[in-house]
């Protein structure tokens, strides 16, 4: 059974930081392309970042410059690292991992923006 569980969301101010991860179990984690997402109330789900098994990163432009995504094969874990944070960023983040056509979702971590 594959798992995704986030962790590092939280309260920031404009400006702040944050990191969050995801790790993964119950698959080889090499095996799978990994993405964050992010869904605000009333909005859909919107793509954030991605990074392949062989490491390339791509971003969405609202994120672009600001946050960074990485893995840690060993680790089973990838990361997000976002700077910069603005009250447009506050969402539920959700993790997901694909392979063989098959999307795995995390249940999400908060990030909540505020002065």
């Amino acid at each position: 059974q594959v798992q995704l569980v986030e962790s590092g969301g939280g309260s920031v101010q404009p400006g702040g930081s944050l990191r969050l991860s995801c790790a993964a179990s119950g698959i080889l984690f090499n095996l799978l392309d990994m993405s964050w997402y992010r869904q605000s109330p009333g909005k859909q789900r919107e793509f954030v970042a991605g990074i392949t098994t062989m490491g390339r990163a791509n971003y969405a432009d609202s994120v672009k410059g600001r946050f960074a995504m990485s893995r840690d094969n060993a680790e089973h874990t990838v990361y997000l690292q976002m700077n910069g944070l603005t009250p447009d960023d506050m969402a539920v983040y959700f993790c997901s991992g694909r392979a063989w056509d098959v999307d795995y979702w995390g249940q999400g971590t908060q990030v909540i923006v505020s002065p």
